[in-house]
Parts: C-alpha cells; structure tokens; sequence
C-alpha cells in the first residue's frame, strides 16, 4: 500500500492556501515537505499539525492506496 496526499493538495487549492504559505506556516523541513510532494510517508505528529492547521481529521487529508 501507499499513501496519497491528493486531498491535502486538493483543500489547499480550495481553501487558496498556497504551498509556500503552507510550508513557511506549518514550518516544515525541506525533507519533509519532499516527502509530501512525493506522496511518501510521513510522520504522524505532522500529519496530526497539518490537521491542526486546516482544522481537519486526518482522513480528510491523506488516503491508504493499493499499489
């Protein structure tokens, strides 16, 4: 399995949060932020600050996907 951040993508669009904005707020690490754009896993105290951030659950901004 892997894990999609298209929602997380799609809300910042909806919300009109740019990616600069969203990085630079939440303070995310290069790394980090690399990890996200290429859909591999991050931790979950970030996925949970990215949550706190949007005011959101977690479902709400990543899925589980069969390769």
């Amino acid at each position: 399995m892997k894990i999609s951040y298209k929602k997380l993508w799609l809300m910042l669009v909806e919300r009109e949060i740019s990616k600069a904005t969203f990085h630079k707020d939440l303070g995310l690490s290069a790394g980090t932020y690399t990890k996200l754009n290429k859909g591999e896993e991050v931790s979950l105290s970030i996925l949970l600050r990215i949550c706190n951030y949007l005011n959101c659950d977690i479902g709400d901004i990543c899925e589980a996907v069969r390769k």
